[in-house]
């Protein structure tokens, strides 16, 4: 798929059939995350990939949600900020690795006709919870992998004359 179209036509899922993703599937998405770029190539991340079931009630408690439940898996992305780039005014590029990671995941996932949501509004104290993190890691962010049950939508996007300057 063109990038520009699979860029357009990726979409947050927030319905999920209970079709399990393919190893192998998964395995891509985990490989285009572990291929993107990093800051001097630290990555400061961690994927923490679920099994939702039998975990349903663990995983609602880091999101209320039902339909984050409803996909086969759940991954959350983890920052370590102690293995990363940091710049000379002391800005650490942990988040910015691990969000970028994030987004080849699913961008990858789309790619492969499977559906993610980004989600940030998690309970963060519950996911360190559920998830037995250590403390050098900070939950990021998560997404349910799995096969869509809803359909995509045009996106409503502001113009570029709104978010592009040329100086």
């Amino acid at each position: 798929m063109d990038f520009i179209d699979l860029a357009r036509k990726r979409y947050s899922v927030r319905r999920y059939t209970s079709a399990a993703v393919e190893e192998e599937k998964l395995h891509k998405v985990l490989e285009a995350a572990i291929l993107a770029p990093t800051a001097a190539n630290r990555q400061p991340f961690r994927l923490i990939v679920l099994r939702t079931a039998g975990r349903e009630a663990d995983l609602r408690r880091v999101y209320a949600r039902d339909w984050f439940v409803q996909a086969p898996l759940v991954i959350c992305a983890c920052a370590v900020k102690g293995e990363s780039w940091v710049r000379k005014d002391g800005k650490n590029y942990a988040d910015v690795d691990t969000a970028i990671a994030f987004d080849h995941l699913i961008l990858a996932a789309h790619d492969l006709g499977l559906g993610t949501c980004w989600i940030a509004a998690f309970d963060p104290a519950a996911a360190r919870e559920v998830l037995k993190l250590p403390p050098e890691f900070e939950p990021i962010a998560f997404t349910p992998l799995g096969y869509p049950a809803d359909e995509w939508k045009p996106k409503k996007r502001r113009p570029a004359s709104d978010l592009v300057q040329y100086r």
